[in-house]
Formats: C-alpha cells, structure tokens, sequence
C-alpha cells in the first residue's frame, strides 16, 4: 500500500499520523477515544477504544472528585447483520498502556489492542465478553487507508473539544471469529479528545459519516448555533471546513426514549431513507441507512442526560467492568 505523507501539526516533517498513537489524556474529566466503522456486504460493525470512557457512570462520577481518564478505560465493539445488532461488547478496566513496537504503536485495554502500523495500516482487535454476562467475542478490523487524513478541528469555539478524522476511507477487512463473519468492505477510523466532561458545557452533538462510490463526506452538527463542519474525502484529496447554517433546519423524530433523531439521513442534500435504529437508549443513539451505493452510519448523543443518576444507574446494565487485580 502506498503511504501517505501527511503530518501531525507539530510533528517534525515527514512524520505520519500512524507514527505514534495521539497523546492520552491525564487530568480528571478529561477524554480520548479512538472509533472505527466497517460496512462489510450484510454486516456493519463499530469498534471503539476508550480512555476517560464516555460511556462510565463510575467516570461520571469519579471525575468531578479527581478521578483520571486512564482508570477508566473502556472497550466496545458491535456487531449489526441487516441493521439489527448481533453482539453488544462494553467493558470498563482501572488501566490502560502503550507499547512501542518494531512493526507500530500499540494501545492495550484488556486483552483487546488498537494497532497503528508504520505502513499506515490501522488494526482493531477485541477480545472480550458480551455485557454484562454474555459469552466470548473475538473481532478483529484491518483497515488500509486510501485516502488522507483530514486536519484537527476544533468542535466549538473556546470549548477544549476536538476531533480528527484520520482515515475517512479505508480498505476494510472484517473478521468476527466467534461467530464465523469474514467479509470486505469499507471502513472509516477517527478520534476525538477534550480536556472537560462531555455534558459539562458541551451537551451533545449528531453526526454521520457517508460513504459514496468515489467520496467520504462526514458531517457534524453542534447545538447552540454553532456552524458544523464537514470532511470530504475522495480523488481530489481531503478537506475539513466549518459550513453555513441550514436556512431550514431539517426534520427529526423521537425515539422511544424521547431523543430526537434525524427523520433522514442525507448525502448532501439527497435523502438516502429514514435512519434505522442500530442501538437507542435515553441518552445515545446509533443509526444506519444503506440506498443506490451510498451507507450512511451515525450517532447522535446527549450527554447532559447521561450524567443524571438515574440514567447512569441504567448503563450499569450495558457494561462489563473489570474490578483492579
């Protein structure tokens, strides 16, 4: 595969994005996490590596008495076969680390391990248990980039929030052992990072990614106001710009939790169908719709929902924790 020549601001010249994993965070509150998609013939997946896990009632908690993003690292990784979920991976451990290899740089949470390699390959393995209870999963995501990775934006101005798209299109192989999934298709990979709790001043946002024959483009909405922004990716190279605002704001419905969603999921201005409900829950919800070439994958979140007790109580029953040895 060819490598791209793309650097991290900051970096010395010459110096890729997959030369070293972004830095982890190391103050209370603080977050990063590390998301990758795959559209794979019937399957669509998500894997996610978390440090300051979005997802910890424990972090939500833990956070405003100085309790630090890496003892609440966090795994999860779905698996959808024609929009409906097949296995559901959210597991929570007090540590993770880093390793520096000959063939990349290495994240390990668990037994699981999120891969950058030196020729640009991006690899996402998870070994894990179903939440809570459930039974094995082995997955495991190689993704070779073809196409740049976007600039580092700021989500809104003056909030320490931050996201990079850093492979918009990819080569994507699938492997979900335990259940005897092996499939090609395209995937996209990204990470945000912020120095505050998500819901503190930030209280959500919607976004989804679409995946053309030739073009990536990723949209992301922000309250407020707030102008989004838009990545494209494709032959003529990748760009992240903040857009104008809809003149009109687009319709959106309410799932059964009472979160608003968007009625259709669009490539532009064409409607590619009503979003199907991957996963929904009070404060977060995923979303997927497939028509004529195009797949379309999203989240939309709230997360000043998230930190009432009574809605962290309930993800209790999402999650896996791994108690400290």
């Amino acid at each position: 595969m060819r490598r791209m020549d793309l650097a991290i601001p900051g970096t010395p010249k010459g110096t890729a994005w997959w030369d070293e994993l972004p830095a982890l965070p190391n103050s209370p509150g603080a977050y990063r996490w590390f998301y990758a998609d795959v559209t794979a013939g019937e399957y669509s997946a998500v894997f996610i590596f978390m440090v300051g896990s979005l997802f910890s009632p424990r972090y939500s908690v833990g956070a405003r008495r100085g309790a630090l993003p890496l003892e609440h690292c966090a795994v999860n990784f779905a698996l959808y076969h024609r929009s409906t979920r097949r296995r559901w991976v959210l597991s929570e451990y007090p540590r993770a680390a880093v390793q520096v290899q000959q063939e990349g740089r290495v994240l390990h949470i668990g037994r699981s391990v999120l891969e950058y390699g030196l020729d640009g390959t991006v690899r996402m393995e998870v070994d894990e248990r179903c939440a809570p209870f459930g039974g094995e999963v082995r997955a495991r995501l190689v993704l070779e980039p073809q196409a740049a990775a976007a600039e580092e934006v700021q989500l809104v101005p003056e909030l320490p929030h931050f996201w990079r798209v850093l492979a918009p299109r990819a080569k994507a192989r699938l492997e979900v052992f335990s259940e005897g999934v092996a499939s090609e298709g395209i995937g996209y990979h990204d990470s945000n990072h912020g120095a505050e709790l998500l819901g503190a001043r930030l209280p959500g946002w919607h976004w989804a990614r679409v995946h053309g024959p030739e073009e990536t483009v990723v949209d992301y909405h922000l309250p407020g106001g707030v102008a989004p922004l838009r990545v494209t990716a494709g032959v003529l190279g990748t760009k992240a710009e903040r857009r104008p605002l809809l003149a009109e704001a687009r319709d959106t419905r309410l799932t059964g939790w009472g979160l608003r969603v968007p009625a259709q999921l669009y490539a532009g201005n064409q409607a590619v169908g009503e979003p199907r409900l991957l996963e929904s829950s009070p404060f977060y919800a995923r979303v997927e719709a497939r028509r004529d070439g195009l797949d379309v994958m999203g989240e939309v979140a709230d997360f000043r929902r998230f930190h009432s007790p009574l809605i962290r109580w309930m993800a209790h029953f999402r999650t896996r924790v791994e108690r400290p040895a």
